[in-house]
């Protein structure tokens, strides 16, 4: 039997807050991983079908669900009871990280997200302006609280795949390309924020693709009214029914008629009038090549140009770059997408995550790709299939390690930071998450490519685009 690194001792109890395809694929790391006491680990969900995973292993369940309500009376003693360090892996869809958060940090205990989730409602509120449903006005929330109250317990925010596991590509990406250009650093790379800003002007990056291709594959094909997906199918719905939205750099020279500015906190991205999940954007990644990926919103397409910006001593943005997600999921989610918009946005009545058993070949695909540089383009990420998956870890798809892995990453730091207060995955130590992550992420690789979103174009057919710039959004967005 393979023998697997001990990171670290949980000494209080361990609260996980949701059990769908996340929560069940995390649960065999954390046995794998960490020191714990079985006894005071507890599992919250509505619902009951993977309880038997729980009940096989003396897991303690609450089948409910974490509300506004009833979140601090339910969580404040689980988290404490029997002393030592709790920790609370929100893994769940519908509860406020914020709020969570807090309660965690007031009362000294741990906490990991994979994203900045709201209260139920929030997605779909026709009350609300789409400025204030972005992802963006979701992350300025969890910063002004950092701002507020520096410091004090580790609360590891967006810390799946993406977000998460590719801002520690981006670094590594960053490094890789000073070696190759021929540009002195020193290893690791930069000491803080602003040195690894310079790095990236210096190197000529413009802007970053979140580059994803799923091609993982089912036995059968999809039935009419089901949404497929690899990963929460309410997760998908939630983002991708979000305005699209992306970090926007210096270098832009056009904006979309529908794009609109964020008039407050660090405004480093921008948004656009439409669904994230039927807006379509050119990219590339390794295997297929040239494809179109969707423009969904992401916390790191905001944190990332966040980072990554300059500013003058006036506090005017002298360089960020252009960020954002190009995402291909697996084809059946691609169908599930055409039908729910075809059908103005209505969502399927049955949704299904296609599990480990279900598909039968496939890789997911997820790196980032820089571009802009001398070397024109550079992708580095992970390039796990199905089939490494099943030798790796149990109870889950390519998609799903990719994230579950970061998770565990995540705790890792954060039980050897334990008092570094609210952080984001582009804060931490890139080096040593990748160091957990990586034997869950089969070839991690990168690619120099000379194509570009102006290759082929124009046909047959006159555009607008930007020929002096092929890097421009102009020329990356379909229209």
């Amino acid at each position: 039997m393979a023998t697997h690194p001990r990171h670290g001792k949980i000494t209080g109890p361990i609260v996980m807050i949701g059990f769908g395809s996340i929560g069940r694929g995390t649960l065999p790391l954390i046995e794998r991983h960490f020191e714990f006491d079985p006894k005071r680990f507890i599992v919250i969900d509505p619902s009951d079908a993977d309880r038997k995973l729980l009940d096989e292993r003396g897991i303690r369940f609450i089948h409910g669900a974490v509300t506004k309500k009833n979140y601090a009376k339910m969580l404040k003693p689980l988290l404490t009871e029997g002393g030592g360090q709790g920790f609370c892996v929100n893994l769940s869809v519908d509860t406020s990280s914020l709020d969570i958060m807090k309660l965690c940090r007031d009362i000294g205990a741990l906490y990991i997200d994979t994203v900045v989730e709201p209260w139920l409602g929030f997605y779909f509120d026709a009350k609300a302006d789409n400025a204030s449903r972005t992802n963006y006005a979701l992350r300025e929330t969890v910063r002004r609280e950092k701002r507020k109250h520096p410091g004090g317990t580790t609360a590891v925010s967006c810390c799946g795949a993406n977000p998460g596991m590719v801002s520690w590509f981006v670094k590594q990406a960053l490094v890789n390309l000073a070696s190759d250009m021929k540009v002195r650093i020193t290893e690791p790379g930069p000491d803080d924020r602003e040195g690894w800003a310079k790095l990236m002007k210096k190197l000529g990056v413009k802007g970053i693709h979140i580059a994803e291709r799923d091609t993982q594959r089912t036995r059968k094909p999809k039935p009419m009214n089901v949404f497929w997906n690899t990963w929460s199918v309410e997760g998908f719905i939630s983002e991708g029914l979000q305005p699209a939205e992306l970090g926007w750099g210096t270098h832009e020279k056009w904006m979309p008629k529908n794009a609109r500015k964020q008039k407050k906190g660090c405004k480093a991205a921008i948004f656009l009038e439409q669904p994230g999940a039927n807006t379509r954007v050119r990219t590339w990644c390794p295997t297929p090549g040239a494809q179109y990926g969707f423009l969904v919103t992401h916390n790191e397409s905001v944190s990332i140009a966040d980072y990554f910006t300059l500013r003058n001593k006036k506090g005017k943005a002298t360089f960020r770059p252009t960020c954002h997600y190009a995402y291909h999921p697996c084809n059946d989610a691609v169908l599930s997408l055409h039908e729910m918009f075809g059908a103005a946005g209505k969502s399927q009545p049955v949704h299904h995550v296609l599990d480990e058993n279900e598909l039968v070949d496939g890789v997911d695909e997820l790196g980032v790709l820089l571009y802009g540089h001398k070397k024109n383009a550079y992708w580095y990420g992970s390039q796990l299939s199905l089939e490494e998956t099943r030798k790796l870890a149990p109870y889950q798809n390519a998609t799903g390690l990719q994230v579950t892995s970061a998770v565990l990453a995540g705790m890792v730091w954060a039980l050897e930071n334990p008092e570094a207060g609210i952080v984001e995955a582009d804060e931490m130590d890139y080096r040593r998450c990748l160091q957990v992550q990586m034997p869950y992420l089969g070839p991690v690789k990168g690619y120099y490519t000379d194509w570009t979103p102006l290759e082929g174009r124009p046909g047959l057919f006159a555009e607008d685009i930007d020929t002096k710039d092929p890097w421009q959004f102009r020329n990356v967005l379909v229209r």
